[in-house]
């Protein structure tokens, strides 16, 4: 694994377009920390500043990173779908194959990549996370502290999934641009599909089924949590109660998602006429 993943790294880190978007996807989700020092001048009445309303206790703050961090994920997918790409484009695919690099092994070294990388952004996001809370949580228990911590595996699976798409589609179509496009239009189509099931069915039972797609079910591990901010703020209004909690059966869902995009996209090269 180890000799793989540091095949790909050396790939990565030669390529000067790669390092500086693996650098910035890294970089942005410290902007968190910026968001929260933020403070706005209300008309010369009042300053208002984010840290200070609640919003970055224990244990919310971690729903909040995860889900704010998880929005920067499109930079690394870049890097990515530009890992299959560079590698057509430049036949070191086919160079790879003949030097020994078995087509199962060429797939893995992609794949742990993706894995290293989600690892490490978090880490990042954790340590961000951690060092806000312990600034402006008004919480400072352990047992608190440490509550909901789910939701930074949530994160890692999430961006896993993710990246294993953007693997799939730049082996499908082996070009940078047209991967990214095909996120796009992949996206499109599960609001198509859920559009046509609401028409047809109940809108309850279309979005159940809606939960199960690619996409969709990668953003349902970490729900938006701005109506869980409300609740805090309007324990009363118990119209804004929903569930933004991480299930089980929603890792489920994307690990599966996951598997079988590593799996199709092992089956493509493997059919593959190099």
């Amino acid at each position: 694994m180890l000799r793989l993943l540091n095949l790909e790294l050396q790939k990565l880190l030669l390529n000067r377009t790669s390092k500086i978007l693996i650098f910035v996807s890294f970089i942005l989700p410290f902007f968190v920390i910026l968001l929260s020092s933020i403070k706005f001048n209300v008309f010369g009445f009042f300053t208002l500043e984010l840290g200070e309303l609640g919003i970055f206790n224990f244990p919310i703050i971690w729903h909040l990173t995860t889900f704010f961090a998880s929005q920067f994920k499109f930079f690394f997918a870049i890097v990515v779908v530009s890992m299959i790409g560079n590698e057509y484009s430049n036949k070191t695919i086919k160079q790879n194959l003949i030097d020994g690099l078995s087509k199962k092994e060429f797939i893995l070294s992609k794949f742990y990549t993706i894995v290293f990388f989600s690892l490490v952004s978090t880490v990042l996001i954790s340590f961000i996370s951690l060092c806000i809370g312990l600034y402006y949580s008004s919480y400072t228990e352990v047992s608190i502290i440490f509550r909901e911590v789910e939701f930074l595996l949530a994160y890692f699976v999430k961006l896993a999934a993710f990246f294993s798409l953007c693997l799939f589609f730049g082996m499908l179509v082996k070009r940078s641009a047209f991967a990214l496009a095909f996120l796009f239009i992949l996206y499109i189509l599960e609001w198509i599909i859920f559009g046509l099931m609401a028409w047809k069915l109940d809108t309850t039972i279309a979005e159940k089924i809606q939960n199960f797609f690619p996409l969709k079910s990668m953003y349902k591990l970490i729900d938006q949590p701005f109506q869980r901010i409300a609740m805090t703020k309007f324990p009363d209004k118990v119209d804004l109660a929903y569930d933004y909690a991480v299930h089980w059966h929603e890792f489920t869902i994307v690990i599966a998602w996951t598997v079988l995009f590593v799996f199709l996209s092992y089956r493509l090269l493997k059919k593959r006429d190099l």
